[in-house]
């Protein structure tokens, strides 16, 4: 009300110039709070930000000399990044095929796992330990802090909420737990591990193949690239993957790994700090009938962003929802397909061969682990405190165009116009 009185006051000015004049008068300070936030995000952004602004030259540099004969409107840049998608391991296929040129040449499989070379490097890509951790995430049994419930969402077929937490060293984390009604934890371990179905369902994956595979274990060591806006560089992740199985009860394992065999480019950035694990199990339908007709699945995400976590944390509250809804279109398309009786792909047959464990080791692996703090059930508030919300608004744009690293860019970006929006709707 006090913002529509004070345009109505500024309408009644006898002429269009005094109009004019009173406008421009009232708008002076927001724009200048604007300007101010977006001089302050670059004054401030770290010394390694500076890369984003090469490989934004260099790509420019590298359009114009290998499209020199052809301008006007198909040079700029597409604008698909303000699509947010979370990744996780929620990341997903393009369909620009022109970034696939770069990966035609992949590094040979090794299937042989009982090789020397296997048993010192690759079989140790994901070991024991790592079920043991993920077994005390899922208990909450870790010793870390405690969670904070962020998100509580729902949708006909499928329920979902968040909670993060921040450690003392290293990014957030995040956990979720979503429930897809009328899926069997099976169908859902093997849509989640299908590397060729991601196309038909996650737009950021751009390429995928599998390094190293054994067929004992069916542990894999895979390469991801995945697709960035226009401002930032791709990201590559050199991923290990296995799973662990215990009845219906399935702990699956991707984390970041190291391998020299796979050079480092300039371009895509390979991204070191990377955990992405869920367990996966059947559970009662929400319908009541006491049926396990549902499936839930726990994830454990935290990757090196390469973002201010406080502006990073902000991107990820408002779009997480938005990324996280588009899940459950792709589980019901690979149900039908699996229906149908179509082939399964190499990725979700390497799904189905699973490391047996029984309950009890996984009762003795969850002891060893001291208590974490209790779940906090109060919802995570990242509103700014006794800062100006415009300048906190263009110091996270200006910031977060500048960075070159992590996998939430598009979040930060998208969750600080969505604030900004919801701010000039509130005046």
């Amino acid at each position: 009300m006090g913002l529509a009185s004070v345009l109505l006051e500024i309408l009644r000015k006898p002429t269009m110039g005094d109009v004019l004049s009173e406008l421009m008068m009232f708008m002076a300070p927001m724009w200048v709070a604007v300007i101010v936030g977006v001089l302050v995000g670059w004054a401030w952004k770290p010394k390694w930000a500076d890369l984003a602004c090469r490989d934004l030259m260099d790509s420019f540099a590298s359009k114009d000399s290998n499209s020199s004969s052809s301008v006007g409107f198909g040079s700029i840049p597409s604008l698909n990044f303000l699509k947010f998608q979370l990744p996780t391991c929620i990341s997903g296929g393009s369909d620009d095929g022109v970034q696939n040129n770069s990966f035609d040449v992949s590094p040979p499989i090794n299937s042989n796992c009982s090789s020397s070379q296997l048993t010192r490097e690759e079989s140790l890509a994901v070991a024991e330990d790592d079920l043991e951790h993920l077994c005390r995430l899922v208990e909450v049994k870790d010793g870390g802090p405690a969670w904070i419930h962020m998100m509580n969402r729902s949708t006909s077929t499928m329920s979902y909420q968040a909670w993060r937490r921040d450690p003392e060293n290293g990014p957030p984390q995040y956990r979720s737990s979503t429930v897809f009604e009328d899926a069997t934890p099976e169908m859902v371990r093997d849509f989640f591990w299908d590397d060729e179905f991601r196309s038909k369902w996650d737009d950021m994956l751009i390429h995928s193949s599998t390094l190293e595979e054994c067929p004992t274990t069916g542990t894999m060591v895979v390469q991801w690239v995945r697709k960035f806006p226009f401002f930032c560089s791709d990201r590559e992740y050199i991923i290990g993957r296995r799973i662990w199985e215990s009845g219906r009860l399935y702990y699956c394992v991707t984390k970041g790994v190291p391998r020299s065999s796979v050079p480092r480019r300039n371009k895509p950035r390979r991204v070191d700090l990377y955990y992405s694990s869920w367990c996966i199990r059947a559970v009662e339908s929400r319908r009541g009938d006491g049926q396990l007709t549902a499936c839930e699945v726990l994830l454990f995400h935290h990757e090196d962003m390469g973002i201010p976590w406080e502006i990073a944390k902000l991107g990820v509250r408002q779009g997480m929802w938005g990324a996280v809804k588009k899940i459950d279109p792709g589980l019901r398309a690979y149900q039908k397909e699996r229906a149908s009786g179509a082939s399964i792909s190499h990725s979700a047959f390497m799904a189905q061969i699973n490391t047996k464990v029984s309950a009890d080791y996984l009762r003795s692996l969850e002891s060893c682990g001291g208590d974490s703090a209790e779940v906090e059930t109060s919802y995570a508030s990242e509103k700014p405190r006794n800062i100006p919300r415009l300048l906190v608004v263009g110091g996270a744009v200006a910031l977060a165009c500048t960075l070159d690293r992590g996998l939430l860019t598009k979040a930060v970006i998208f969750g600080v116009a969505r604030r900004f929006a919801n701010f000039g709707r509130r005046l």
